[in-house]
């Protein structure tokens, strides 16, 4: 990926965590939309197509993809929907058909004996990603139209931010890809297990989640802990040392804290502990966003060019300040978010920009 592309997904990752924070500066509005969207659908998804294509810099539908994601963006934040409604359909179409060039219509691979699991979970996460913008018609339908479901958990911002789940996907499959080559059986059989506890029990927790079981939930989200915990396993076990593997590491805890940090927000409401909802759920998301995603989508951006020249244990210490520190207090304290944004850029900047190691450079890989 040229010089050109990273700075445009710099700074559209930069902007979309700023308008995170913009209600501190301005608000009379919310920027929610544009935070979410920015990040996942305009960034993420932009990624996600260009790692999908294999190529060294994105397709003319890569890019259509980028710009119709930030219409989307703006007509959604402004509530324009019938033309949000006609811009996601040509964006299903694009990704339908980056998903149908590079696996097939039908998903084979996820029943296939020899398909790998990193295959798999990047077949499921262009799925996801098509699937999540028909809802997101469906749901603007629903909600502005026609109204035929009638429930205070049918929110359409809840929809909007099942965007995030195709980016876990895809960087659940890069993860895969530095293991599949491992013949060990017990390899075999936990991976594909995580590979259908975590797709299937997010669908599991989202029907919960309609049902308004806090019960159910709390069920399906101590297996999804579990799966998750097993990913980490797998990978300090079996994943080739490599200078990613520190980066993706350091993304699968995120991850667990993620779960963790869900797990207490659905304790919350059954039991006399009490904890700030909103303070728990905004940190449930940003370790979500700017914790693991964006630990996935840094390393594709840069996949085929590591090594690259930079010190992995300092630029991930960098990454946690930001994203467990800085960011929360950020969301409620102006200075805090300015310094959240400073050094939100600085890291995407090292990881984006850092030169390619050549024979000889001293190449941190912890």
């Amino acid at each position: 990926m040229n010089n050109y592309y990273k700075a445009s997904l710099l700074f559209t990752m930069t902007l979309a965590l700023s308008f995170g924070f913009m209600h501190l500066f301005i608000p009379e509005h919310s920027f929610e939309r544009l935070h979410i969207f920015m990040f996942n659908l305009c960034s993420g998804g932009t990624i996600l197509l260009y790692y999908s294509e294999s190529r060294d810099n994105p397709s003319y539908f890569t890019l259509a993809f980028f710009v119709l994601s930030m219409c989307y963006a703006i007509l959604a934040y402004l509530n324009y929907y019938l033309p949000a409604i006609f811009v996601a359909a040509i964006l299903f179409v694009l990704v339908e058909r980056v998903r149908i060039q590079t696996f097939s219509f039908f998903p084979y691979q996820f029943f296939s004996k020899t398909a790998g699991v990193s295959k798999k979970f990047h077949h499921a996460s262009l799925l996801c990603l098509s699937i999540g913008l028909i809802i997101s018609i469906l749901a603007i339908c629903n909600h502005e139209y026609f109204l035929i479901i009638k429930s205070e958990k049918f929110q359409l911002d809840t929809f909007f931010l099942g965007f995030s789940f195709p980016l876990s996907l895809i960087t659940l499959s890069v993860m895969f890809s530095l293991m599949d080559n491992t013949n060990d059986l017990q390899y075999k059989i936990i991976s594909e297990i995580d590979f259908w506890a975590i797709n299937l029990g997010v669908i599991i927790f989202f029907i919960f989640i309609l049902l308004g079981s806090w019960i159910l939930e709390l069920i399906i989200s101590i297996v999804l802990l579990i799966a998750v915990c097993s990913v980490l396993f797998l990978y300090v076990r079996y994943g080739h040392s490599h200078q990613t593997k520190a980066f993706l590491t350091s993304g699968i805890i995120f991850l667990v804290f993620t779960a963790l940090t869900g797990i207490a927000y659905i304790v919350n409401y059954f039991t006399s502990v009490s904890i700030d909802k909103t303070v728990l759920l905004r940190f449930h998301t940003i370790l979500s966003l700017y914790g693991w995603n964006l630990s996935g989508l840094a390393v594709i951006c840069r996949y085929k060019d590591f090594p690259i020249q930079l010190h992995s244990n300092a630029t991930i210490a960098i990454h946690w300040v930001t994203v467990a520190l800085l960011a929360p207090l950020g969301y409620y304290y102006p200075v805090f978010s300015i310094l959240a944004i400073i050094s939100y850029a600085y890291f995407l900047y090292v990881m984006f920009f850092s030169k390619i190691a050549t024979v000889g450079d001293s190449i941190s890989t912890d």
